[in-house]
C-alpha cells in the first residue's frame, strides 16, 4: 500500500487522515481513487486507511486500523560521514535510510575534496526529501534526520551521545566491528563514523581514540566511502537482531 508521513501540514483527527501539500499531489501521481487503501505513519504507529475524498489539494482517508510500525529497529543509529563528492551523498542517504539509520550527518574532515558551500539550506532540504522517499519505499516508521555538522569535532560529540560510538578506520590498532558490538552488550543507540574518499588522517583517528570512540575494522577489504556506512550499519542491524 502507498505510505505517507504526517509532514507538510498533513494530520489525523477524529478517525480521518488529511493528506495535504506535496503528498496530496503525489497521491494524484499514484492515481489513487476513492476506496483505495493507504498507510499514514505518525512516527510510531501505522494508520491503515481507506480513501474517501480526493481533491487536487487534499486527500481524506478513513482510518480503519492502527498498528505499531514494524519498520523501526530497536537500536537508534547515527550515521556520520566525511563529505563525499557528487551523488555519493544521495546514495548514502537512500541506502542508510533503507537499512534503518535514525540520523545521517555529513561533515568536512582533512581529506575531504568536496566542500560544504552554496545554498546549504536548499541542499539539505533536497537530501531530506531523498530520505523521505526512501523511508516510504522501505516501510520505515520515521524519516531520518539529515543535516551537516561544522567539523569532525562536532561529529565526535554527537557520536558520544550514543551507547556505542564507532570510528571506522582501515589501518593501525583496531578492534573488529563484530567484537565491538558484542562487547557493548545490549544497546539502545550507536554511531558510525566513516571518512571521505581519502579516508581519515592518522591524527584524526588518534583524536577519535582520545575522545573515547571505538576504533574499528571492517575486515581486510577497503570499502568505498559510500559503501562503508551502509555495510557497517547493516552489520549492526544484524548483530542486534534487527535484520
Amino acid at each position: 500500500m502507498p505510505r505517507f508521513f504526517l509532514t507538510g501540514g498533513s494530520s489525523i483527527a477524529g478517525g480521518t487522515a488529511f493528506i495535504l501539500g506535496e503528498d496530496a499531489a503525489h497521491a494524484k501521481v499514484l492515481r489513487l481513487r476513492i476506496g483505495d487503501r493507504l498507510i499514514v505513519c505518525d512516527g510510531g504507529q501505522d494508520h491503515h486507511c481507506t480513501v474517501t475524498k480526493i481533491t487536487p489539494e487534499e486527500v481524506e482517508a478513513e482510518v480503519f486500523d492502527v498498528v505499531p510500525c514494524q519498520g523501526e529497529p530497536s537500536v537508534r543509529t547515527l550515521i556520520l560521514c566525511g563529505l563525499p563528492k557528487g551523488d555519493k551523498v544521495d546514495y548514502i542517504i537512500q541506502k542508510c535510510t533503507e537499512a534503518g539509520a535514525a540520523e545521517i550527518w555529513f561533515f568536512q574532515s582533512h581529506r575531504c575534496v568536496a566542500k560544504l558551500s552554496g545554498d546549504m539550506e536548499k541542499k539539505v532540504a533536497r537530501w531530506q526529501r531523498i530520505a523521505e522517499e526512501a523511508a516510504k519505499q522501505s516501510g520505515r516508521g520515521v524519516i531520518p534526520t539529515v543535516g551537516v555538522l561544522d567539523d569532525l569535532a562536532e561529529a565526535f560529540n554527537k557520536a558520544n551521545t550514543t551507547d556505542l560510538p564507532l570510528f571506522m578506520y582501515e589501518t593501525g590498532e583496531r578492534q573488529a566491528l563484530k567484537d565491538a558490538v558484542e562487547a557493548a552488550g545490549e544497546i539502545r543507540s550507536a554511531a558510525i563514523l566513516t571518512g571521505p574518499e581519502g579516508g581519515f588522517e592518522p591524527f584524526e583517528a588518534e583524536l577519535a581514540r582520545v575522545m573515547g570512540l571505538k576504533i574499528c575494522s571492517m575486515g581486510p577489504r577497503i570499502f568505498r566511502c559510500e559503501t562503508a556506512p551502509v555495510a557497517a550499519l547493516s552489520a549492526i542491524m544484524y548483530a542486534t537482531g534487527n535484520m
